[in-house]
């Protein structure tokens, strides 16, 4: 059984739907595991944390939005064997 368009009728591709653009540096983004006094710190007084893979930066955006860092959560995991709890940013 073969389609057949109607008369007229054309096939129509919408070449303006492109993805979402992401912010500069979101593939090197990572949510990094801090002390949790830290982090409550940092996000009210603005000063900068350490995670555990001993990146330094001031966290200014949401961690759900980012995968965690894989040095971070090795780190975590072998200090706290068992434990999956963490605090991120």
């Amino acid at each position: 059984m073969s389609t057949q368009l109607t008369p007229g009728a054309e096939t129509v591709v919408d070449e303006r739907t492109q993805p979402a653009p992401a912010e500069p540096g979101d593939h090197e983004r990572f949510s990094h595991y801090v002390p949790k006094d830290k982090l409550t710190e940092a996000m009210v007084m603005g000063t900068p944390v350490v995670a555990l893979c001993g990146k330094v930066w001031v966290p200014s955006r949401d961690p759900q939005r980012f995968p965690v860092c894989p040095e971070c959560k090795e780190i975590w995991d072998s200090l706290n064997p068992g434990d999956d709890g963490g605090d991120e940013e």
